[in-house]
């Protein structure tokens, strides 16, 4: 099995990475082995897979391109392919929809969503559909300027897309539909005024979503109707201890494969949370506040084993393995990091 590990390149960003970085992933040890870096660059800082694991795609952070590689699945090795305008500024996250025939894009700063054809060939064709998004903007002066969405995966069904809008303070619905994105029955959830919505995790067995709120460090649990795609918040809880009172920034959520645990990050107050979810209600309860290990952990993510969780530390450069308590889900230091610079995120291939 191999990983991929995109990252930040740019002296804009403050940034030390390489580009993308390719990982043999030993699932039963937790380790890693590098098997090859492509350089040359900018700011790869996100990456999805088709399911066949023969393509990856990457956004270019602060530019306004998508880039399209082939995956030799026996060495891992990635080979260039195509790169397209994805026509709006800094791409932040993309997703592929269940045909394979599109990706779907969130550019950050213009605050739009593109729609791009994809070929049989995997290789990436021109923008399908250009939306942007509405409604009034949140109160922080600085990160609340204008509609910021952030992240836009489908649901199991591939008939939703839901996208947390960190400016706006929603999470908007659209029902997806022959290469189109199309506003839900109902389009948008309101978040608390100030929260920052910015990725959201769906449980992988009944109808919730959570989402975790970049601005003011929490997490949202919402119920959701899977035949209109609508969100009702029905709790708030924070992403830190009770007892922290610095300053500190959420920015990625995960639950694991049995729907029994979550997980966020916390930039700042550097560390992962882990909730566990009660199965009828959805409700989370906290379990644990784990240091990363490092600055920043921009990112994590459960091996597909899920023996395993890697928290990839943004500005002290390393990936730190922990192991899961498959009983609590709680998260223990394995020993093992590797040194990379500026990871912000990963993804696997078998």
């Amino acid at each position: 099995m191999f990983a991929y590990v995109g990252s930040r390149t740019t002296r804009e960003r403050n940034a030390r990475g390489d580009g993308i970085s390719v990982y043999r992933l030993d699932q039963q040890a937790g380790t890693l082995e590098k098997v090859q870096v492509v350089g040359d660059l900018v700011n790869p800082s996100f990456l999805t897979l088709n399911r066949a694991g023969d393509r990856l795609y990457t956004v270019h952070g602060d530019l306004s391109e998508i880039s399209a590689f082939r995956v030799d699945k026996a060495s891992g090795k990635l080979t260039f392919l195509n790169r397209q305008s994805c026509e709006g500024k800094n791409p932040v996250h993309l997703a592929l929809d269940p045909s394979e025939r599109f990706l779907v894009v969130s550019n950050h700063i213009t605050g739009t969503l593109a729609v791009l054809n994809v070929a049989e060939d995997g290789a990436l064709g021109s923008v399908n559909q250009l939306l942007k998004l509405e409604g009034p903007t949140g109160p922080h002066r600085v990160e609340q300027p204008f509609a910021k969405p952030h992240f836009n995966p489908f649901d199991a069904s591939g008939n939703f897309v839901l996208v947390p809008d960190k400016g706006l303070d929603r999470v908007f619905s659209f029902r997806f539909d022959n290469g189109k994105l199309h506003p839900a029955e109902q389009p948008f959830a309101v978040a608390r005024e100030g929260a920052g919505p910015r990725h959201i995790a769906m449980h992988p067995k009944a109808a919730f979503g959570y989402v975790v709120n970049e601005l003011d460090s929490s997490v949202t649990s919402y119920r959701f109707d899977t035949l209109t795609g609508a969100l009702q918040p029905i709790q708030v809880l924070p992403s830190l201890p009770a007892a922290f009172t610095g300053n500190s920034r959420a920015s990625e959520i995960e639950i694991d494969r049995s729907g029994r645990f979550l997980y966020a990050s916390n930039r700042g107050y550097d560390s992962i949370a882990v909730f566990a979810i009660d199965q009828g209600s959805g409700l989370l309860s906290p379990v644990e506040f784990v240091p990363s290990e490092g600055k920043t952990p921009r990112f994590f993510t459960l091996t597909p084993n899920q023996r395993f969780l890697f928290a990839l530390n943004e500005d002290s450069d390393s990936i730190v393995c922990f192991a899961v308590n498959p009983q609590n889900g709680a998260l223990s230091k394995t020993g093992f990091s590797v040194s990379t610079g500026s990871p912000v995120c990963m993804i696997f291939s078998a």
